[in-house]
């Protein structure tokens, strides 16, 4: 089952948009303040989660009145994110894909806190991309392959979740790595803004997660 969370960072309207004709889901989760970009282009969520901090009064009272949504909300001082809740729903809901939109913006701690988020799927073997006109961002533990012609964008970049992450090896690429091992200081310079020469780009690892990171701009 497919599912799209619609949170409340920076959605690009026309991106957003053309991906949603292109990708068909099941279940559509509105996150706070990603109300308002479902409620203007006329896109009904099965769920709404959030503590509607950043929500308008009247969209949540829209959402509250259709009986046909589901609608959790939360107190503001809580130990999860938004997108976090939504996440975890999405899991409960039995979901084997999840895509986050409006789960980037200016706030870069909401950003690397979604990112940390997305490892609750990994480690239920969920597939979660966070994604905006720019980026697309995974989480990898394992063999990853990524077609050229297939790639988000002319730039591939990995960065250490874990402390520590063993034994990468990258074939394809301009800038290979045999049996590297990237750690949370000083690495970052090998892993960022590579590009896919070759047909495909090959990522192999022993141990750890890395944020896998590809990018239009």
């Amino acid at each position: 089952m497919r599912t799209l969370i619609v949170s409340g960072g920076r959605i690009g309207r026309g991106f957003a948009l053309s991906f949603l004709k292109q990708e068909p889901f099941d279940r559509i989760i509105g996150v706070d303040n990603g109300l308002r970009f479902l409620y203007e282009n006329g896109i009904a969520p099965t769920h709404v989660v959030g503590d509607f901090d950043t929500a308008a009064p009247e969209l949540v009272d829209y959402y509250r009145k259709q009986k046909n949504i589901e609608l959790r909300a939360f107190n503001p001082v809580k130990d999860s994110t938004d997108t976090q809740i939504a996440i975890e729903l999405a899991l409960e809901l039995g979901s084997t894909e999840i895509v986050i939109l409006g789960g980037t913006g200016s706030r870069i701690d909401h950003v690397l806190g979604n990112i940390q988020s997305m490892m609750l799927a990994k480690k239920r073997g969920v597939l979660c991309e966070l994604l905006d006109e720019h980026n697309r961002i995974r989480l990898i533990d394992e063999e990853t392959v990524i077609a050229r012609e297939e790639q988000y964008g002319d730039y591939v970049s990995l960065i250490p979740l874990t402390t520590e992450v063993t034994g990468v090896t990258l074939t394809g690429f301009k800038y290979p790595l045999r049996d590297h091992t990237f750690t949370s200081t000083g690495s970052a310079g090998l892993g960022v803004s590579n590009e896919i020469l070759a047909a495909e780009g090959r990522i192999q690892m022993k141990t750890g997660v890395l944020i896998l990171i590809e990018s239009r701009d």
